[in-house]
């Protein structure tokens, strides 16, 4: 039987196009890209699709793999973690018994490093408006949703309802500002449950990324009255840099320790800062270090406050912004452990990327992370704070017993790859109605 035809939306890559570096989504959406149009997709019609105003529009697999690769491009990754410009730098302070500052290390793009990705975006955006439309996919193609974009805007899927041969399928990462509407900016709530809705609307099968978030979705549809998907669910890939077979970690002068994430309340910064803000009190110059690696979101006011105006904090606690895959990956080798003590996660790639490394890892005991980390990381309650101090100060110790028996439950550790996620993805592709 031939392959069926699989159109992918491309349209948040294309809103990419101006940024310098990708977030975790875009890699997401980047690695579906790639899968669904270059080698792996040559057994069958495969198209690019981007939503516009006027309607869905259709670009064939050569014009779609284009501005994969030129999105691709654009962004600072594909390097070596030497020629990492924020990880060079970051080393360089940690070397020096130092800390880096917001920002530091990262180069300024200004207009003209900006401008050719803006160009490049108009001239995409024009290609995309003067392509065909949905009547260009044939009968029966599958339509791939990765990202969340444009979902809470129903009227641009209402093509489907014109189209119902072609089989919708839809990734929801995560139900978060439903569930935790404390956690997200105003009205994110609504927004979110417009996009869930339109999903429950149109996918003919829904992937997830975690067995928690397609309980959570599954609930919520139910409970809504739109009725139960058949669901997928597929890990995350890890990309193999994060290996941590052939290289050796080098010698820390201190023990350091990563958080990794945007920083934004549901990620729980306060609880270390408070935590390291005591430690700094109580040992000095001794004090572990804290690496912050990820960008600053919203309402994070009072943890805004501490590390720009606490001495104790600025002393021991870095702030990592534009870090390549490759810097991570190396960073995630040197370091003592990684610290995760979210309150809610939809799936937690630092906990894997961190495994795959074989760097220890201190999570919060919340489902997800029992789910893709139940064999290898130490849980606490994301509230403990003293339990959280003395897994810091024990992981601290030279000769770490705890850190030595959590990098022992790494040794056979196979972290989650992208084969084996577009396995499932494809199986279940393959066995959608109508194939």
């Amino acid at each position: 039987m031939p392959a069926r035809p699989v159109a992918i939306d491309l349209t948040r890559l294309i809103t990419r196009l101006r940024h310098a570096s990708p977030t975790g989504i875009d890699r997401v959406d980047l690695a579906y890209a790639r899968h669904v149009l270059g080698e792996a997709g040559r057994e069958g019609p495969r198209f690019g699709l981007v939503s516009t105003a006027i309607g869905p529009k259709i670009l064939e697999r050569d014009a779609a793999l284009d501005i994969v690769e030129a999105v691709a491009a654009g962004w600072v990754e594909d390097v070596t973690a030497d020629d990492d410009p924020v990880y060079r730098a970051l080393s360089d302070t940690l070397e020096a018994g130092d800390t880096l500052r917001r920002g530091q290390g990262r180069p300024k793009p200004g207009r003209a490093a900006s401008w050719p990705r803006r160009r490049l975006q108009a001239v995409t955006s024009l290609r995309a408006w003067r392509a065909a439309g949905p009547e260009r996919l044939p009968e029966g193609a599958v339509y791939l949703h990765t990202s969340h974009l444009r979902l809470d805007r129903p009227g641009r899927f209402d093509w489907l309802y014109d189209r119902r041969d072609v089989r919708p399928v839809f990734f929801v990462h995560d139900l978060i500002p439903i569930s935790h509407p404390e956690y997200g900016r105003p009205g994110e709530a609504a927004r979110h449950a417009a996009r869930m809705e339109t999903v429950a609307h149109h996918a003919a099968h829904v992937l997830v990324n975690s067995a928690d978030v397609g309980e959570r979705f599954t609930r919520y549809t139910l409970a809504r009255g739109l009725g139960a998907k058949p669901l997928t669910v597929a890990p995350l890939g890890v990309e193999p840099v994060f290996s941590a077979a052939g290289e050796e970690p080098a010698e820390v002068r201190r023990p350091t320790f990563l958080v990794c994430g945007t920083i934004e309340p549901r990620k729980n910064h306060l609880l270390l800062l408070n935590l390291w803000r005591d430690l700094a009190e109580r040992l000095g110059e001794a004090t572990p270090r804290l690496v912050l690696v990820g960008r600053r979101g919203w309402e994070i006011e009072n943890v805004a406050d501490m590390l720009d105006r606490c001495p104790a904090i600025r002393a021991h606690v870095s702030e990592v912004v534009g870090l390549t895959t490759h810097g991570l990956a190396r960073l995630m080798r040197d370091a003592t452990a990684l610290l995760m003590p979210s309150f809610i996660e939809g799936y937690g790639l630092p906990v894997v990327e961190a495994a795959a490394s074989g760097l220890p890892v201190v999570a919060s005991d919340i489902p997800v992370h029992r789910e893709i980390a139940g064999t290898f990381a130490h849980f606490l309650d994301p509230l403990d704070g003293p339990g959280w101090t003395r897994a810091v100060l024990a992981l601290s110790e030279p000769g770490s017993r705890l850190r030595a028996e959590l990098a022992g439950r790494l040794a056979d550790y196979e972290a989650p790859s992208w084969g084996a996620h577009f396995e499932r993805v494809e199986a279940a592709l393959a066995a959608l109605p109508g194939a």
